[in-house]
């Protein structure tokens, strides 16, 4: 495996020692002679970790944002390639089964090391004969609705590929979909491998709204998880998985209809197996794009916290909460409540207090850093702190937020002003191709659907763990 610094990461000595130091976010983070040597060169090109020694100090540094990993391009030819079952569940999805099999049929991948398994779970429409045509093993779940959990474990139980390739049915994968994503696997740690998932149609607006903000899409950044008790997880709609492993923990819990490759990965991760998530092995996927069905699905999505949460009680959610960023942030909600000029003051003050106490710090460690960039990260770290506690409110607590809002209108202004923060800001970042009145539409929709989804989800289970968070 091939690890590199990030572009924004630079090398700086002082008297007490080597820095990394990071601009976006702003890190600084001390770093010993042999390390210094690695980082040099990771500066300019990928290197290789030639202990497991310095392996676990490239993995420190992924995981705080510091470095990349990289797997290079596998130039050998491609019959070395493992062999690949690819499983795809199916429940009355003839039309949408037809476009996901013609597009493995144009995998740029050998045909002799691939195998495809249609797991019919009770279809009343043509799937079964649609797969036959495609020459597609044929399996049935036997009964009706079973799910696609049982369908994917029916897949697997007949799967003969050294990875299992999960799709679904009303998705397309792209001709490199899997040369892109198994590279990965040649790490043995490695237990599981997701990709991006884009968006198939953008005639709707709530299909391009879909494309950027589906719980599907993971992102433009590389994403890894191992032990640790944080949520990170890969979908089931584009997730590779080595069958040693997927035995190994037992599959799919069958009694989960919602939220079981969240289970999954998770136990894979529980088993010391690495997972990753790589913005590459493109698979389209039919967004719904009517909003009730839309609706629906966000909260059947909220309602599997309550179970996941039962099944995985050390999984939790984490904040990191800076006292000093915190207090600005207070300050700053009662000085919207009141509009009282000194209570803005005294946000101010605070903030350029602890910017003030940051940078004698990194004075103090010999780090020559201007006191005004200090302030812009500090600023920086203000406004991300407000886009995250502002999210998680909205995410959970929409429907009491506008009750409260309507009982007390100049709370419910403050937090008006706060939701359209965070709107603007996941406008921005995604960029979709909607009219910012439709975005903030649907994602407003979507937070009081999936809310109201995860209180349901958690009163059934009479476990509340989901509102609970890790603060650091």
């Amino acid at each position: 495996m091939m690890y590199r610094l990030l572009s924004s990461v630079r090398l700086e000595k002082s008297s007490s020692g080597t820095f990394l130091v990071s601009a976006r976010p702003y890190r600084v983070l001390r770093i010993n002679a042999q390390l210094e040597r690695l980082a040099h060169k990771a500066l300019s090109e990928a290197v290789a970790a030639a202990t497991a020694g310095e392996k676990k100090i490239w993995e420190t540094l992924v995981s705080q944002g510091l470095a990349l990993r990289e797997t290079r391009e596998d130039t050998t030819d491609k019959t070395s390639s493992p062999s690949v079952s690819v499983v795809i569940p199916v429940l009355d999805r003839a039309d949408d089964l037809r476009k996901c099999l013609e597009s493995l049929f144009q995998l740029n991948f050998p045909q002799e090391r691939l195998e495809i398994i249609v797991v019919d779970d009770g279809s009343r429409d043509a799937s079964p004969q649609v797969a036959k045509e495609f020459g597609a093993r044929v399996v049935h779940t036997g009964g009706t609705g079973r799910g696609p959990a049982a369908a994917r474990n029916a897949g697997v139980a007949v799967a003969t590929g050294d990875i299992l390739a999960f799709i679904d049915s009303d998705c397309t994968a792209s001709p490199e979909w899997l040369n892109e994503l198994l590279p990965d696997f040649a790490a043995a740690e490695v237990a599981a491998v997701g990709g991006w998932v884009d968006g198939m149609n953008s005639d709707r607006a709530l299909d391009r709204y879909e494309t950027v903000m589906s719980s599907l899409n993971l992102g433009g950044r590389e994403r890894y998880g191992k032990e640790g008790n944080d949520t990170f997880y890969l979908p089931s709609c584009n997730l590779l998985v080595r069958r040693t492993a997927f035995h190994l923990v037992g599959g799919f819990r069958e009694d989960l209809h919602v939220g079981e490759d969240v289970d999954l990965t998770w136990r894979l991760r529980d088993c010391a197996y690495r997972i990753a998530y790589l913005p590459k092995g493109r698979v389209c996927h039919n967004h719904r794009s009517r909003l009730w069905p839309f609706m629906k699905r966000r909260f059947d999505y909220g309602t599997s916290e309550g179970t996941l949460q039962t099944l995985h009680p050390q999984r939790r959610k984490k904040m990191l909460l800076p006292p000093g960023l915190c207090v600005a942030l207070l300050l700053l909600m009662i000085g919207l409540a009141t509009l009282r000029l000194p209570v803005f003051t005294a946000c101010a003050a605070v903030l350029i207090l602890d910017a003030f106490t940051t940078h004698r710090k990194l004075v103090g460690r010999g780090l020559r850093q201007g006191f005004f960039a200090v302030f812009l990260a500090r600023l920086r770290a203000f406004a991300g702190l407000t886009y995250y506690l502002g999210y998680h409110l909205l995410r959970y607590y929409l429907l009491p937020i506008i009750l409260l809002g309507i009982l007390l209108p100049k709370v419910g202004l403050v937090f008006l002003l706060l939701g359209l923060w965070v709107v603007a800001v996941d406008y921005g970042v995604r960029r979709p191709q909607n009219s910012p009145l439709a975005f903030a539409l649907f994602y407003l929709l979507e937070q009081l659907s999936y809310g109201c989804g995860v209180f349901v989800g958690c009163w059934r289970r009479k476990n509340f763990a989901s509102y609970i968070f890790e603060f650091s």
